[in-house]
């Protein structure tokens, strides 16, 4: 095998000997021993990799890739979970700074005081988001915050099943189960809160949901405190701006999504999961926590300064592997800290406000295509930005026939299971659309419209 080259290589620098020690130490007699369970042909496949490129080259194909990405040259009505959202300018060039390019949660506070103060900071401006009493540092994305939510509920109740309150998105409720999985918890699909039991550990409801409705969270805690359950909302940060708090609903666990209002949508990473509690869950939280306090003496009599520490560290993997509350170690801290700017930067004020402007932005969409004959809005209760669209054509042919006009129309919702999804198309509309986006969009429906009629 490669490994058994005498010279190091870049990646592994032990040398032959270094090697030849542990071995003898483990009891093999050569390092083949020690992969001998792995199938043959998994030990050290073959990789098809294409010759190197020159800069220019590597420049040129990345460019060509990119203007395949259609979502950034068409007029887009995708959402959800993932929105075009303003990031101020201000943002991308304060974390571009080399003091924050390489940001990670440290092993040695006592030398990081600065990305200690960024992470406390994230976390403060998470609580008063959501309206809880604590935050970590930031998991890796909304799905795994879900599911560890999913997991502390379990531990602080002692019960084996979850609840996922449907409409919920699919890519979450998909990791959700592969961590529930591993931790032998059984998930259950819900159509409606009321079929909560005293089996659940807790009820995970998306705000807004997965169709774009808002929930009556009240409602929701309260069936989950009659069943004995704790209340996770997977809540929109940017509709929280208009939004009620879930923390004065009397949610007990919050998670979202952050990357859209730190770097944006790409292509999958990287991102920031939000996660935030009541306090009385602090020692069940997953992942960083940060704490802030102050010396009682200062150095040479001057005034005692202000400290950041990481706190609670016993429950983290790296120390107490056995008994963590979770095997999650680092934390997206410069994703954490563009969300931060973002949000920093805008304001409660202007949260709200973007948050409004948005509102009505999608609500007078909707009136307009509403009003194209053949078309119709599918009504589910109050929305954000995101709603149900029906056309004169099936929903997978109606979004082949707009893509074919320069038209990305949304997503084809059409075989979930809400009967109001049949034959819809989920249609977004940001602060991010264009007026002439929005025309193009009306001008193709209105054609396909003419030709089925």
């Amino acid at each position: 095998m490669a490994l058994e080259a005498s010279a190091p290589t870049p990646y592994i620098p032990n040398t032959a000997a270094d090697r030849a020690r542990m071995l003898e130490r483990i009891g093999l007699p050569d390092t083949a021993a020690l992969f001998a369970e792995l199938p043959a042909q998994w030990r050290d496949p073959p990789i098809e990799v294409p010759p190197a490129l020159s800069e220019l080259e590597l420049v040129q194909l990345l460019r060509r890739q990119a203007a395949a990405n259609r979502a950034s040259t068409l007029p887009s009505f995708l959402g959800a979970g993932a929105y075009r959202r303003y990031i101020p300018a201000v943002t991308a060039h304060l974390v571009s700074r080399p003091e924050f390019v390489t940001a990670y949660t440290p092993y040695q506070p006592e030398i990081s005081q600065g990305t200690l103060q960024a992470a406390f900071e994230y976390q403060s401006t998470v609580c008063a988001l959501t309206g809880m009493e604590v935050s970590n540092t930031g998991l890796y994305d909304v799905a795994s915050a879900a599911a560890e939510a999913c997991l502390l509920a379990a531990r602080v109740t002692s019960r084996r099943a979850v609840a996922i309150l449907e409409p919920f998105h699919p890519g979450t409720l998909e990791v959700v189960r592969t961590y529930a999985f591993g931790a032998d918890l059984r998930v259950d699909v819900l159509g409606d809160v009321r079929q909560l039991t005293s089996e659940h550990a807790c009820v995970v409801v998306q705000q807004p949901d997965f169709l774009g409705t808002i929930v009556d969270l009240e409602r929701v805690v309260a069936a989950a405190r009659e069943a004995g359950a704790l209340s996770v909302v997977s809540a929109d940060p940017f509709a929280l701006g208009m939004l009620r708090a879930p923390g004065d609903a009397g949610v007990d666990v919050v998670v979202g999504e952050g990357r859209d209002l730190a770097i944006g949508v790409a292509y999958g990473g990287p991102s920031v999961g939000l996660f935030a509690t009541r306090e009385r869950y602090l020692r069940q939280v997953p992942g960083r926590i940060v704490g802030r306090t102050r010396e009682l003496h200062g150095p040479d009599g001057e005034a005692p300064r202000t400290g950041y520490v990481l706190t609670l560290q016993a429950r983290e993997q790296f120390i107490r592997r056995a008994r963590a509350t979770s095997n999650f170690s680092t934390g997206q801290a410069l994703i954490a800290l563009a969300f931060t700017i973002t949000l920093q930067t805008l304001g409660p004020e202007g949260l709200r406000r973007s948050a409004a402007y948005c509102y009505q932005a999608a609500h007078g969409a909707a009136r307009r295509l509403a009003s194209i004959p053949g078309y119709a809005v599918v009504e589910r209760g109050p929305w954000f930005q995101e709603f149900l669209l029906r056309g004169p054509v099936p929903a997978p042919e109606l979004l082949r026939r707009l893509e074919a006009r320069g038209v990305l129309g949304g997503l084809d919702v059409s075989a979930r299971p809400e009967p109001e999804a049949r034959d819809a198309i989920l249609v977004c509309v940001t602060e991010m659309t264009l007026p002439e986006d929005l025309e193009a969009l009306e001008s193709a429906l209105r054609a396909i419209a003419t030709e089925a009629a």
